[in-house]
């Protein structure tokens, strides 16, 4: 029996693990613990794909099993974390005469679970996605919305309080990350086919503002690189589409 072909599926069911004890950290408002478990659980996500490689174990199976597992780390926690800061915040809606409708505004934030759970799905039968990304992958979208409890907290300034309390933003933050994830937008992979840096450009600067925003502001600066991501990738197709 051939067991080393088991070790990236074994991988991706540590992933799964780890996206289970984040979803527990996340009802509970850990949230320190819940990006903690996200943070490992993406990582084993990434590793599981370099360790199928490298034992030539692709198949079907280990494919599925990923989107699966992914659709916890990176589907599921994001919807609850996005769902307590609409829960916990102090809303700007006014429900005069339906006040019963505040008690729901929360579960918008669920939407993210479904918009992982639909670009998961399609990333599986889309075959265009072999050097880059269309649409925002579910990993970024999970990591944005898990360090966002982080900036209200480091940041303690009257201005940070009342972005966290605004209903609307955070709606539309919801709503802008779904629409991104499946959007037919082209995002520059990371991977290096080699090293030149004619072919590497924009992957280097964007990889040197990312050290710079994490020297800085440390753990906080992960939805911002994140949107240094997406923005990049707009430039980048706007600049091609133009020469």
């Amino acid at each position: 029996m051939n067991l080393t072909k088991h070790i990236p599926n074994l991988i991706t069911l540590a992933n799964l693990f780890c996206g289970s004890l984040a979803t527990i950290f996340a009802v509970q408002q850990e949230y320190k613990l819940a990006a903690l478990w996200v943070c490992l659980g993406i990582f084993l996500d990434f590793f599981d794909g370099f360790a199928a490689r490298l034992l030539k174990v692709t198949g079907e199976l280990g494919k599925q099993l990923d989107s699966l597992a992914d659709m916890v780390t990176s589907g599921v926690v994001p919807g609850i974390v996005m769902l307590n800061l609409l829960k916990n915040n102090d809303s700007t809606i006014d429900f005069s005469g339906a006040s019963s409708l505040k008690d729901y505004i929360p579960f918008l934030g669920l939407i993210l679970t479904l918009g992982a759970c639909y670009r998961l799905a399609n990333f599986n039968i889309d075959t265009r996605q072999s050097n880059s990304f269309i649409g925002l992958p579910t990993p970024a979208m999970s990591l944005f919305v898990v360090f966002l409890p982080f900036i209200k907290v480091t940041y303690n300034t009257e201005f940070v309080q009342v972005l966290f309390a605004n209903t609307y933003l955070l709606v539309a933050i919801t709503l802008f990350l779904t629409y991104i994830m499946n959007a037919e937008i082209n995002l520059f992979s990371l991977k290096f086919k080699n090293f030149k840096i004619k072919n590497n450009w924009v992957k280097y600067v964007f990889l040197i503002f990312s050290v710079l925003m994490i020297i800085f502001l440390q753990y906080t600066s992960i939805p911002f690189i994140i949107l240094l991501y997406v923005l990049f990738s707009v430039v980048l197709n706007a600049f091609n589409k133009s020469i």
